[in-house]
């Protein structure tokens, strides 16, 4: 009898030391939101009652008018984008024809263009681009407040500072005011932005119509699940776009799974003790440093992290070939995943490691000592 189904698939899983990213699973679920998720899997349930109550459920742990669960972070991009368009037109987004989406208008900050701008193109609007991606001439408040005119069906704000995004947008709090004084609703992109935990109400207190997060990143939720929060006018009428409805959002299908597994991991994030788990990505940072003293790794602690999390990282540089470096981590035993953004070093993220696997990273960098 094979120990797990990936023995009996002859794969061989990893040790994520890089951090919550998708391709290689996110973080992974708790035992109690995975029973939660089996309880939900083994009974039959009416979608928009359980959707009604979870999601009532969800805005009040959020600290938010009114909550959706999507099938990922940038499903809740395409699904804004409709809902937006919807609103901007008066008609419900059934009825739009593609000639007067495509007439819409979503600004987004050139400082915030990413690969998920295809979640606002895919539904057929057009994504107008204010400013650059660096600082030779940053944006002002008057180059967005003459960007809006009446095709403007909203405004992507992407949350990160000091992590992946670009220089030179404008400020969430100029933002907010022109989209308030111009009366266009405020989308803010969150989906990796957890930590901190308070981003679940921060941006949508401060004035956004709605904020979206992946639920299985840091929030420990399924992979294919993803959180819109907001104001009720704006989150409530994306009910009315989304899963089950037919029509724009029917294909975006979340199930009693992901409903019920995402409720599970919020509720588990906002008790949890936050300062513990830093100390706890602390100590791990500790432990590797002193486990690798007289090795050819000098380990330093970084902070924050890749995405501008307020959580601790370790930078361990070496005099060897990186990408050489980071093939041996994954390809050995154990396979050990880690991400490098410098020559001669990589990077080892604690944020969704387990008790013992840092000792296993330790062991696995001096055997690559004796063997360099």
């Amino acid at each position: 009898m094979t120990a797990n189904i990936y023995d009996e698939l002859g794969l061989r899983p990893l040790i994520n030391a890089a951090g919550t990213y998708t391709a290689i699973g996110g973080s992974r679920m708790s035992p109690a939101t995975l029973e939660a998720i089996r309880q939900a899997a083994s009974q039959h349930i009416e979608i928009r009652q359980l959707q009604k109550v979870v999601h009532a459920k969800l805005a009040e742990l959020t600290r938010n008018e009114a909550a959706f669960v999507c099938n990922g972070a940038a499903s809740g991009l395409y699904l804004a984008t409709a809902t937006a368009v919807a609103r901007k037109l008066g008609k419900p987004a059934y009825y739009l024809e593609a000639e007067e989406i495509a007439q819409s208008e979503v600004i987004i900050f050139g400082a915030h263009r990413n690969p998920y701008d295809f979640a606002v193109k895919q539904f057929g609007a057009k994504i107008r681009q204010i400013g650059y991606p660096n600082i030779i001439l940053p944006l002002t408040p008057l180059d967005l407040q003459q960007a809006i005119n009446d095709r403007t069906a909203a405004v992507f704000f992407f949350a990160g500072e000091g992590g992946w995004m670009a220089p030179g947008g404008l400020s969430f709090e100029d933002t907010q005011n022109i989209c308030s004084e111009r009366a266009v609703p405020l989308i803010v992109d969150c989906a990796a932005q957890i930590p901190p935990i308070e981003n679940l109400w921060r941006y949508t207190q401060a004035g956004a119509d709605a904020a979206i997060f992946s639920g299985g990143k840091d929030l420990k939720g399924p992979q294919s699940s993803g959180l819109i929060v907001g104001i009720q006018e704006f989150v409530g009428a994306i009910q009315e776009v989304g899963f089950p409805n037919y029509g724009f959002g029917r294909m975006l299908k979340t199930g009693r799974e992901e409903i019920i597994g995402l409720y599970h991991a919020v509720k588990e994030a906002v008790e949890l003790n936050w300062d513990a788990r830093n100390e706890w990505a602390e100590e791990q940072i500790r432990l590797l440093a002193a486990g690798l003293e007289g090795t050819c790794f000098s380990v330093s602690r970084c902070y924050p992290n890749e995405a501008g999390q307020p959580m601790a990282r370790a930078s361990v540089s070496f005099p060897h070939d990186e990408k050489k470096m980071l093939d041996l981590l994954l390809n050995g035993e154990p396979r050990i995943m880690c991400n490098s953004e410098h020559p001669n070093q990589v990077f080892v993220n604690p944020m969704t490691l387990r008790e013992g696997e840092m000792a296993l990273i330790i062991d696995r960098f001096r055997e690559l000592d004796g063997e360099l």
